[in-house]
């Protein structure tokens, strides 16, 4: 590989002192691999220090090898390590190569040294060097830890992708090499290994795998022998959720898709890095994750999961605790404990146990409410059930947040909730909890409305409050408006550039207020509440771009 810092051989005698192409003057020994062997050189024309590969030819076809080596000179981007020059001689072909000081991808797996986050970088600066790639016509083909340098000096990048071309200038039949076989294999894209075309696809696949193995510790495909490893090719993979469960659902989800066999399903290169990218703020930033989960997979998967983000806690947090106040300032008889210390306990048992406590709050308001107030608690248990049948799967923080949605529409604002919701990368999710949202703030207002009138009378609540609701299709319509809002907020406000996003967000948000209004004239602040959610979408993806930066 490319790099100055690997375990050297200094090399006596003639071979040390030999003048390549006529002007590079071999130094030491870098390295060596199934594709050749790499100098350190000193340019003499330019006098600087090179990186030079000779990769025999021997059976091979020169030409060949050259022009796939000249296909890589054709790439410029500080995520590649730039190809200076590729000459050849009667024996070997040349590639010379700037000098990166600094480990391979591979050595720092192995040494624990990576973060998460430091990972999730590492991955959005590989999925821009391979756009750059294959927007020149270049597919890799040999993605893996090993073709991948972390440089020391942060000024020259988060990572270096290297080795463009070199599998195709040995051709298909490097499958066969001996001692390669793992090492290639293991990170080789389905279609790829069977000897069929194969393109961006391919890349993004063992890119996918390279990000797995960082998170996880350990190579899903690789097994015991070059048998073992084969047969395991083109199967369905363990999703790295049950490895990394404290990982973002969306971050795995994520990988998981770009590892599955058919190449049609794995999406692009541009999903991938949008997910790596938002889900840089909520991973970790302290190293020794990857070993930790290295021993959970040899051991085996079952322990209990780490704990949620800091961010999963807060709004955890945030949605009991605006639920507890609001029920117990002004839902139900005298409370056994203030709103505020109410808030409190429910937002730090919701922070710790997002699920759980949820339940446990659920059930603790209704069995309150029932006796004095059964038919306030009809439509309280009306609210609150469809949010674990729709985001049964999602995490345990959302389940408390769309709450949110029903303190802000008091002052106007109830659809910036949307903001929030919008930036779940589950597309179910996110529709789910726009449509609770809106829920929240519909059940929000029967009982701010009607409630004196039926508070203790349960079958005229039903009657009164939950059926005019459940059978008014326009409450049902504008959930859809919203389920749909959420939806497409990403397509909208992108957190790539401001202007495009609040463009995107003046688009979005009059629709959301357009279609709200038209379906229910009594909101009243549509406008205002689309708007502000606009405003928060735009800050809440710079805010994430800002991070990832």
């Amino acid at each position: 590989m490319e790099t100055a810092e690997q375990p050297t051989e200094v090399i006596a005698g003639r071979a040390s002192q030999a003048l390549v192409l006529d002007r590079y003057r071999l130094v030491r020994r870098l390295g060596a691999g199934g594709f050749g062997v790499v100098w350190l050189a000193h340019d003499e024309q330019l006098d600087r220090a090179v990186a030079l590969k000779r990769i025999g030819v021997a059976g091979q076809d020169p030409s060949r090898a050259e022009r796939e080596a000249l296909a890589a000179a054709r790439l410029a981007h500080s995520g590649i390590v730039a190809l200076y020059e590729a000459g050849r001689d009667d024996d070997a072909v040349y590639l010379v190569s700037e000098l990166v000081r600094g480990r391979t991808l591979d050595e720092l797996i192995a040494q624990g040294e990576l973060s998460d986050r430091d990972v999730l970088r590492i991955g959005v600066a590989l999925c821009d060097a391979l756009e750059h790639a294959h927007g020149r016509g270049v597919v890799h083909r040999d993605v893996k830890p090993g073709n991948v340098i972390v440089p020391d000096e942060p000024s020259a990048g988060v990572a270096k992708l290297t080795d463009f071309g070199i599998a195709r200038v040995l051709g298909d039949d490097a499958l066969t090499r001996t001692g390669d076989v793992v090492g290639t294999l293991a990170y080789m894209a389905p279609e790829q290994a069977e000897g069929r075309q194969s393109g961006d696809a391919a890349d993004l696949y063992s890119l996918a795998i390279v990000l797995y193995e960082a998170l996880a510790g350990v190579n899903p495909v690789r097994g015991r022998g070059p048998a073992a490893t084969a047969r395991r090719v083109g199967a369905r993979l363990p999703p790295l959720g049950r490895l990394r469960r404290d990982l973002p659902l969306e971050l795995c989800e994520a990988i998981d898709v770009a590892v599955l066999p058919r190449p049609e399903q794995r999406g692009t290169l541009a999903d991938l890095r949008d997910a790596l990218n938002d889900a840089i703020r909520e991973v970790a930033d302290e190293a020794g994750a990857v070993l930790a989960s290295r021993t959970e997979a040899v051991g085996r998967i079952g322990r209990a999961a780490m704990p949620s983000r800091p961010s999963d806690r807060a709004l955890a947090a945030c949605g009991a605790a605006a639920l507890t106040a609001s029920a117990l300032a002004w839902l139900g008889p005298e409370p056994l404990l203030a709103p505020g210390i109410g808030a409190a306990i429910a937002g730090l048992a919701c922070a710790l146990l997002p699920r759980m406590a949820w339940v446990a709050m659920a059930v603790l308001l209704l069995a309150w409410l029932a006796q004095p107030a059964g038919g306030i608690a009809i439509v309280v248990a009306v609210a609150v059930a469809p949010v674990p049948l729709l985001l049964r799967r999602a995490r345990g923080s959302w389940w408390s947040a769309p709450a949110v949605a029903a303190p802000l529409d008091v002052i106007g604002g109830g659809a910036a909730w949307l903001a929030v919701c919008g930036q779940a990368a589950r597309p179910w999710h996110r529709a789910a909890l726009g449509a609770l949202g809106w829920w929240a703030v519909v059940a929000g207002r029967v009982l701010g409305h009607g409630r004196g009138a039926w508070a203790d009378d349960p079958s005229r609540a039903w009657r009164e409050g939950v059926e005019p609701i459940v059978g008014d299709g326009r409450v049902l319509a504008v959930a859809g408006v919203w389920a749909l809002a959420a939806l497409a907020l990403p397509l909208f406000v992108r957190g790539r550039a401001l202007g495009p996003d609040l463009a995107g967000a003046l688009v979005w948000g009059a629709a959301l207020a357009a279609g709200t209004q038209a379906l229910a004239p009594d909101m009243g602040a549509a406008v205002l509440g689309a708007t502000l959610a606009g405003v928060v979408a735009v800050l809440i993806r710079a805010s994430r771009a800002s991070d990832a930066a």
